[in-house]
């Protein structure tokens, strides 16, 4: 832990910090983790992002907590510890855990179809291609909660390919931040599923429906029930749908065009109150919020007294959920992992590309935010930066580095 890290955080007291320590004093070596700073140090250097933070927590204390470069490229100030971020799909552990709760509550069970709680998945259809047109049948078994959760739904994204279906999302509104909830699920029920529910992985809207069903259950707009459930519990004070026009100055940003392409980045303005909010990727953060959250994992559920979450509820849904049977669509999901509920999860020790360890579970945002829980070492990591184009090399460099720390 470096002396500018409490200079910063006293700066800025809205989040508690988590406890401190010396990175040799909760097995880790202060002289990799230095070695780990210096990577990004370097890759800020030749322009490949203009800031990132990064923070390891071992043994419920933070043992490094690094801001590297610029918030902005378009400004001189310093990237902070109380820089704000855009999560994207970050968001959706957080859902995720805020289903888990009602579920805990005695509202549903995971086999629930979610047509019962949004009437109109009843009529949805599962699109099949056929010569370059799409024919219609009926699902072979309703969409599920669970499905929902783990990516199985039969939903997909836009962004993630180009089938007939996925043209029908392009051709649409879902991405608009004007449409409430209510109309964003009512529109993706009135679309065909790109495969049968249960048949495949394919990452998707699920967690914006997961949101809706949240609504519909509570009664409850999704960011008022996740500010009294979750977020002012965890005191994750910073997080939110979006953050007020005092906090301008604090927003890290990414470069206007992709310093390895040249393609434009379109991100949204943080400071925009959204009509949508997006349970599957609409929230900002900090990098402290987020290890908070990230802790309460870790510990099973709990942190500083505040229980979220069951302990058995969290361990259900860290555990692999994918059959042998189901397909794993697209490039997000990592070579020796499996998908929980709301995380991915690493079932090998190698396979992977990367170094990890096996029950790790985490999941990353679309911008390059990117955090990890690890309970065989009793770890966590949240790493955060805006720069979509880099956030696979990136992850991979901050997971290196920071397992080679871990004595």
């Amino acid at each position: 832990m470096n002396a500018q890290t409490a200079t910063q955080r006293a700066a800025h007291p809205q989040t508690p910090s988590l406890p401190l320590a010396k990175p040799e004093a909760i097995g880790l070596s202060g002289a990799r983790l230095q070695a780990l700073s210096d990577t990004f140090k370097r890759e800020v250097d030749k322009g490949n992002a203009p800031g990132v933070t990064v923070l390891v927590a071992r043994r419920g204390q933070i043992g490094w907590y690094d801001a590297i470069g610029r918030q902005s490229p378009t400004a001189s100030a310093p990237m902070t510890h109380d820089s704000v971020f855009r999560i994207f799909s970050m968001t959706k552990p957080i859902v995720s855990v805020g289903i888990m709760m009602l579920l805990e509550d005695g509202h549903f069970i995971l086999n629930d179809p979610v047509a019962k709680f949004i009437p109109e998945f009843a009529e949805t259809k599962v699109g099949v291609e056929h010569n370059g047109k799409l024919e219609l049948v009926a699902p072979k078994r309703p969409m599920t909660v669970q499905d929902l959760l783990r990516h199985t739904s039969g939903l997909t994204y836009d962004h993630t390919g180009n089938s007939l279906v996925q043209q029908l999302y392009q051709q649409s509104r879902l991405r608009s931040r004007k449409i409430t909830n209510a109309e964003h699920a009512v529109m993706l029920a009135g679309m065909p599923l790109i495969c049968q529910p249960g048949a495949e992985w394919n990452y998707s809207r699920s967690t914006d429906i997961l949101g809706r069903i949240i609504e519909v259950v509570s009664g409850k707009p999704l960011g008022e029930f996740l500010s009294e459930r979750i977020l002012k519990p965890l005191q994750m004070n910073e997080t939110g749908f979006h953050t007020p026009e005092s906090n301008a100055g604090r927003l890290a940003e990414a470069f206007a065009n992709d310093p390895w392409t040249g393609d434009k980045v379109q991100l949204f303005n943080m400071l925009e109150k959204p009509a949508m909010e997006s349970g599957g990727g609409g929230l900002v953060s900090t990098t402290m919020d987020y290890a908070r959250f990230a802790q309460m994992l870790l510990n099973g559920g709990s942190l500083d007294g505040n229980r979220i979450i069951g302990r058995k509820t969290l361990q259900l849904m860290a555990s692999d959920h994918l059959s042998p049977s189901v397909q794993i669509k697209g490039t997000l999901m990592p070579p020796g992992h499996g998908f929980g509920l709301g995380f991915a999860v690493r079932t090998h020790q190698g396979i992977a590309s990367f170094s990890g360890s096996v029950g790790q579970f985490f999941w990353s945002g679309m911008a390059g935010t990117f955090f990890w829980i690890d309970p065989s070492e009793d770890l966590i990591a949240v790493f955060l930066m805006q720069g979509p184009g880099q956030r696979e090399y990136f992850r991979s460099l901050v997971r290196n580095g920071v397992y080679a720390a871990v004595e």
